[in-house]
């Protein structure tokens, strides 16, 4: 019989109904089946570690009970495990969360495992790191540090389902660890298996993004056609005792899990088709096969694996300055010039109300911004309209805040000193966020699970042990 591995979140922000459909399907199959949430991306755990600073009881998934309110319940009297990284910077935080929620839903006997280990800034000038081969950056000052965690696998999630965890909490992890660790547990494949642990984690490659998989991230109307995005059912992989994958989706949603769908997740991201680096496996995909079965049913055979390499990913993040936006509007006739006569404005108000270190971008949305470059060589080069509907925005960042706060005002005060008919200015800026990437010895890194219990549960066992 196959496991069957649902997506219920693809990253930090995805819809907070996705699960629900999945966990429907999960429990009409009757068969192995594990939940996954992947919802931490490199400065979304920065910003969790910044927001923990600020208040020590935050610090991890923001939506985590949106996500798991309409699923926990289900889950639990169905015997489907729950595996996220939504712990983020706090995973024993996002541990007392949920332990709430299933008390509040009647099964305050929940079993719910952290995974320990991928903190690793307290030990960081301790280690033998190396700079991973693309690497530019320094590694910040400790007074700049914000962050510093090693991409964990999946051998510590797997013993957190070997102590009969409900749910597993993890921080920094690789995404597909979060569905190899399940198919470990239950499959009970060697950790030498290097071809079935490839096909494990390319099965967590494929649905970690959520819907990329099943259309989302895919529609391009006219070329690449995809119906019912508004109802997108995100995937489900039947993964097989021999590592065979099978891509699919709940019934009666919208999406569609194809040849050309598939593919393109299964090269996302990887860097070398040959060699795609994990912490549990190196993946060989020269031999892989792609095959639509029937319609949302996709094959996935000849995944290969080797050796898993020596060290793993650690990535760095530090303070970076200040960044910020504000826009304005113009539209209607001579709208291209007035929106071009206010960039100029700009540019000379900053020459002399900045200091040289600012960097500023001016887009001219409608005309040229995403394709433009700093300089704004598109912008000066469009052929000139009569009318239309164009946005200004600035782009600005320093060291200081105070600078950063300076320009966008300046684009504020385009509403009465600039050109006419501008409004709709919004303005924004925050701290800026610098990521490093850094390879760490395997051996250094001590990760571990271990059961959480909350107050709330110890109260619940020593009620039921005094009534026994």
């Amino acid at each position: 019989m196959s496991f069957l591995l649902g997506s219920g979140a693809g990253f930090s922000g995805d819809r907070t109904d996705a699960a629900v459909a999945v966990v429907a399907e999960l429990i009409k199959r009757q068969q192995p089946s594990a939940l996954v949430f992947e919802t931490l991306g490199e400065r979304t755990l920065a910003a969790a570690h910044r927001a923990m600073r600020e208040d020590p009881e935050s610090g991890f998934e923001p939506l985590l009970d949106e996500l798991l309110a309409p699923v926990l319940r289900d889950c639990l009297d169905h015997g489907i495990k729950i595996l996220g990284n939504f712990g983020a910077a706090n995973p024993g935080g996002a541990c007392q969360v949920i332990a709430e929620l299933a008390a509040q839903l009647g099964r305050p006997e929940v079993r719910i495992a952290q995974v320990h280990g991928d903190d690793i800034r307290q030990q960081l000038h301790g280690l033998d790191l190396q700079r991973w081969e693309a690497e530019r950056l320094e590694m910040p000052d400790d007074d700049a540090l914000i962050s510093a965690n090693v991409y964990l696998g999946a051998k510590a999630l797997a013993e957190a389902l070997a102590m009969q965890a409900d749910v597993v909490v993890t921080g920094r992890v690789a995404d597909p660890a979060l569905f190899l660790a399940p198919l470990m547990h239950h499959f009970d494949w060697p950790w030498d298996d290097w071809d079935r642990l490839a096909c494990g984690m390319m099965a967590g490659h494929l649905a970690e993004c959520g819907a990329q998989v099943s259309g989302g991230y895919f529609a391009d109307p006219g070329f690449k056609d995809v119906p019912g995005l508004a109802t997108v059912g995100y995937p489900i992989i039947e993964v097989e005792q021999d590592g065979n994958l099978i891509i699919t989706k709940p019934a009666n949603t919208g999406g569609c899990v194809t040849e050309q769908t598939v593919k393109e997740q299964l090269l996302y991201e990887v860097h070398d088709p040959a060699n795609y680096l994990t912490p549990d496996v190196t993946v060989d995909l020269t031999h892989a096969e792609v095959r639509q079965l029937a319609p949302n049913r996709v094959a996935v055979t000849g995944i290969r694996g080797k050796p898993a390499p020596e060290r793993l990913k650690t990535t760095v993040c530090y303070e970076g300055g200040w960044q910020g936006e504000a826009e304005i509007s113009y539209a209607g006739p001579n709208a291209l010039a007035r929106a071009q006569l206010a960039a100029q404005v700009l540019r000379e108000r900053l020459v002399f109300r900045a200091p040289a270190e600012l960097r500023t971008r001016l887009d001219i949305i409608g005309l040229a911004s995403v394709f433009d470059s700093d300089s704004g060589e598109l912008q000066r080069s469009a052929a000139p309209s009569t009318s239309g509907d164009y946005r200004l925005r600035l782009a600005a960042e320093h060291s200081e805040r105070r600078w950063v706060a300076r320009a966008t005002q300046e684009l504020l005060a385009l509403y009465c000193a600039g050109p006419a008919g501008g409004g709709g200015v919004r303005r924004q800026f925050q701290r800026r966020v610098f990521t490093a990437s850094y390879l760490v010895k395997r051996s250094d890194i001590y990760a571990h699970a271990t059961l959480f219990e909350s107050p709330t549960q110890e109260a619940h066992r020593s009620e039921r042990y005094a009534a026994s």
